[in-house]
């Protein structure tokens, strides 16, 4: 249905071939076209991130080729509405358990993608997860998400 541009084959330059042949797969199966953002990035665009909030970890993934960013594009255009996420990763899901790849996603941080019926059943996973935790430490659950990021585990 839906193919990789040429942009977004510039930005899987460097990213590790196993994740770069989920993102082949999951873009002709998915409800939802998308495109690559961002695969490798530098340690100073890693520090600002972490500065500016958008990013927890000067760890990332992204600065050893194993995660990516995959924006929803709708009618042209970048869309960030969560909810066109959910068809994105499950495609991406599907493509892991296809090439038995084990993927994280950034709607469901600290679990396993592949291991849940669907991206939205591990959001909720995540969310029942970070309330568990809060209410152990007596303090209101936060949540991070990052719903267009993808890595290796």
């Amino acid at each position: 249905m839906f193919k990789l541009g040429t942009k977004s084959r510039n930005n899987l330059q460097g990213v590790k071939e196993a994740l770069i042949k989920l993102v082949e797969e999951a873009i002709t199966t998915t409800r939802i076209d998308f495109t690559v953002i961002e695969g490798v990035r530098s340690q100073t665009c890693q520090q600002q991130l972490v500065k500016a909030g958008a990013s927890q970890t000067l760890q990332s993934k992204h600065l050893t080729g194993d995660a990516v960013d995959l924006a929803a594009w709708v009618a042209g255009k970048l869309e960030w509405n969560e909810q066109c996420y959910y068809p994105i990763a499950d495609a991406m899901r599907d493509a892991a358990i296809k090439y038995n790849v084990r993927i994280r996603w950034g709607g469901a941080w600290g679990l396993c993608l592949n291991d849940f019926p669907d991206a939205r059943s591990a959001t909720a996973q995540y969310k029942a997860n970070r309330k568990e935790l809060a209410k152990r430490q007596g303090k209101k659950p936060t949540y991070f998400f990052d719903f267009v990021h993808f890595e290796l585990l």
